[in-house]
């Protein structure tokens, strides 16, 4: 085994190792969801734009129905978030991510 060069080698040590990971990691984590979010914007608007061009060249029943999907997946999203512990606008933010993150692969 090789030893650690850290001072308090062993398991006393591990919890600090821990806790001193942790905020990188939260940071890594918010950062990936700030990218997301912006792919989100981007899904959100040409899903606008779709459903305009489905209004204007064939009817706005066909438009109300492709919404209510998306709608569906955005309540669905939002349940599954809701019961695995998000709250609040974190949830929604997150079920958001869910219906429109698809945005962030048609950017460059």
């Amino acid at each position: 085994m090789t030893q650690d060069s850290r001072a308090g080698n062993g398991d006393a040590a591990s919890p600090d190792h821990y806790t001193h990971d942790i905020p990188a990691d939260r940071q890594a984590v918010q950062g990936s969801f700030r990218l997301a979010v912006g792919g989100a914007h981007i899904g959100l608007a040409v899903t606008i734009t779709a459903l305009v061009v489905i209004a204007s060249l064939w009817s706005l029943h066909r438009a109300l129905i492709v919404s209510g999907c998306f709608a569906a997946w955005f309540v669905l999203a939002l349940a599954v978030v809701h019961l695995r512990g998000g709250r609040g606008w974190i949830a929604v933010g997150r079920a958001y991510v869910a219906t429109f993150g698809w945005g962030d692969y048609i950017t460059p």
